[in-house]
């Protein structure tokens, strides 16, 4: 149990023992009174001992009558008429006996329970009753002048109606205080359970937002790598029948191929083991570039134009990937679907951003292939390290991409 439900426990527990307080102790002094009023009465004095238990019996019943409705509801009417008449039952067994005057004491505490702007009635009548009982009202007693008598009456009174209803409407408060926090520190908890909650779905959406990152990742990968490699293989095989009849001529086609194959599934590992692709694990951008350019122009005849412009900065790997991946991907669509003649791409390093680019002079992008996973995964990538891709097309002119990113220095990465 948390040490907030711990305060909340123990404020309840003290609430409970002082509600039950309340009610028991009028029975407390009420019964024990009336038994040593009757005990001090001669045995065979029945008409004391009848006024006695008559007396007793009806403050009993009167007392009980405040815990039903509905005089037990607070309101200031019944509040106010039950303590009344239990203030007039105690003077009443006081004028019998004086003994009583300790049940008397109990309407301090039963003053408690009246609505706050009545408890220093309460209290007052109940200074009153008693003080009478015990010291004669101002001007009864003729062994006492009449002005000293009721200084002192009237200061005992105000005195003890100060100091008693002064505590008790200082406890009152404090126990309202306690009732308060007690509310505060419940919703409290109720607001901790529901974060609590949150957070696990707050988890569960974050591993599955990492599942499908991964899922994401994965897919890029084996598009840029696999499927890329295959469209390779494709392309040299198809190359090889064509010249099939001519072994010299057809067998280049099939070690390129196999060589493809080779390169493919190393690179898949790689993708699986989330490294980085080999040509730049062995080099800068720049000249994973011009490999990647070189290899392109010997699977597909046309040389692409790299040119390189700018300071050169070794990058943050993650940008440097992403940039390796755009020209890769935006090579193998030009093989497969733009039968271009020229080819450019350009690395230029600026200030604070590196941009990169690669135009050709094709059909242009057209129908399905505007919408193809390819360009989606670009965008993907160039967007997770805070770039954007721009892409201009049009049938019969060629195509422009264009991948702008932060020229996040490897140092800083």
């Amino acid at each position: 149990m948390s040490r907030r439900s711990t305060g909340v426990d123990t404020t309840r527990d003290w609430d409970r023992w002082w509600d039950g307080f309340i009610a028991v102790v009028p029975w407390a002094l009420l019964l024990p009174s009336a038994a040593l009023v009757l005990l001090s009465q001669p045995v065979s004095d029945w008409t004391e001992h009848a006024v006695t238990v008559g007396l007793t019996g009806f403050t009993a019943a009167w007392v009980l009558l405040g815990y039903v409705s509905p005089w037990k509801d607070g309101r200031p009417l019944f509040s106010g008429v039950h303590f009344a008449g239990l203030l007039a039952l105690a003077s009443a067994l006081m004028a019998h006996d004086g003994l009583f005057l300790m049940f008397t004491i109990s309407l301090f505490f039963r003053a408690m329970v009246l609505p706050r702007r009545l408890t220093f009635f309460g209290i007052a009548g109940t200074s009153i009753a008693l003080y009478t009982t015990t010291m004669g009202f101002p001007g009864t007693n003729t062994e006492m002048p009449l002005l000293e008598h009721l200084f002192i009456y009237v200061g005992t009174v105000t005195i003890q109606t100060v100091a008693v209803g002064g505590g008790l409407v200082i406890a009152s408060k404090t126990a309202e205080q306690h009732r308060e926090r007690r509310v505060v520190v419940a919703r409290l908890e109720a607001a901790l359970e529901e974060n609590a909650g949150l957070h696990a779905q707050l988890l569960t959406q974050a591993r599955e937002a990492g599942v499908l990152d991964e899922r994401q990742r994965m897919a890029r990968e084996i598009h840029d790598t696999l499927a890329q490699g295959l469209t390779g293989i494709v392309t040299q095989i198809q190359a090889a029948q064509r010249v099939w009849e001519t072994p010299g001529a057809a067998r280049p086609h099939v070690d390129r191929s196999l060589d493809l194959a080779r390169e493919s599934l190393t690179e898949a590992r790689r993708s699986v083991q989330a490294l980085r692709p080999r040509q730049l694990a062995e080099s800068q951008l720049p000249e994973a570039l011009n490999e990647l350019t070189r290899r392109w122009a010997e699977e597909h005849g046309v040389r692409p134009e790299l040119d390189v412009t700018g300071e050169r900065v070794a990058l943050s790997p993650a940008i440097e990937v992403a940039l390796f991946r755009v020209a890769q991907e935006a090579l193998t669509n030009v093989a497969r679907h733009a039968d271009a003649s020229r080819v450019g791409v350009t690395l230029s390093y600026l200030d604070d951003v590196v941009l990169l680019d690669v135009r050709d002079d094709g059909r242009g992008i057209t129908g399905h292939n505007q919408h193809g996973f390819g360009l989606r995964s670009m965008r993907q990538r160039i967007r997770g390290i805070g770039g954007t891709v721009e892409i201009e097309s049009d049938e019969g002119e060629g195509t422009a991409i264009s991948a702008t990113v932060p020229a996040i220095p490897v140092e800083a990465a």
